[in-house]
């Protein structure tokens, strides 16, 4: 199979950053992810195997190891609540249950209406900020169980196009665990993470 043009010239921009094909697969899965609206999917795990020369099984071994690739579908707007020991005594438990009920999807599963999937995380470098959640991989701190469910109200009925974590951090945040440093325009248009070079980022509208 072969990708859209600038998909394609895309990757050939990521490989040629690498003295060995290989090094690429990672940055390569979360470019099929983005090709296929969120997905990763046989058909994008097999081009990246012959982009970078290793086998489908290669591929698909570091695909499921790690869980941001998601490999059984995604929603519009992936919320991942952080449950690590930090978060988990700051309430992230209560949080992740008030995203569940508001949206109306359990942990680890998608809406049918593809709108939101739910998730559970390990620590992802926000304990002075907890709890913390993420929305397409964009950063929100200090959030409370009725922010969360203020957020995910606001997610559906603004849909917007690209999600900011500054933005986000503003309308639904609390306690910061650092300072964020300049203001972000930027943000994920979808639920693949926000990188320049992977094409998957937009301006806040």
């Amino acid at each position: 199979m072969t990708w859209s043009r600038a998909t394609e010239t895309r990757a050939a921009a990521i490989l040629a950053r690498y003295p060995e094909k290989r090094s690429a697969v990672m940055p390569l899965l979360y470019l099929a992810m983005a090709e296929e609206g969120g997905d990763l999917t046989e058909d994008g795990m097999r081009r990246v195997a012959e982009l970078t020369g290793l086998s489908a099984a290669q591929v698909q071994a570091v695909a499921s190891f790690y869980t941001m690739y998601k490999r059984d579908g995604v929603g519009r707007y992936l919320v991942s609540v952080c449950t690590s020991i930090s978060c988990m005594l700051c309430g992230g438990d209560e949080v992740l249950d008030a995203v569940a009920d508001e949206t109306g999807v359990p942990d680890g599963e998608t809406g049918e209406d593809g709108l939101f999937s739910v998730e559970h995380v390990e620590c992802i470098g926000a304990c002075g900020g907890a709890p913390a959640v993420q929305v397409n991989y964009e950063l929100v701190e200090g959030v409370t169980p009725e922010q969360a469910r203020s957020l995910c109200r606001w997610l559906a009925e603004q849909r917007p196009e690209t999600v900011v974590g500054d933005d986000l951090q503003e309308r639904f945040g609390g306690q910061r665990s650092f300072d964020w440093g300049p203001e972000e325009a930027e943000g994920a248009t979808g639920p693949v993470p926000a990188f320049g070079p992977l094409g998957t980022t937009g301006e806040r509208s």
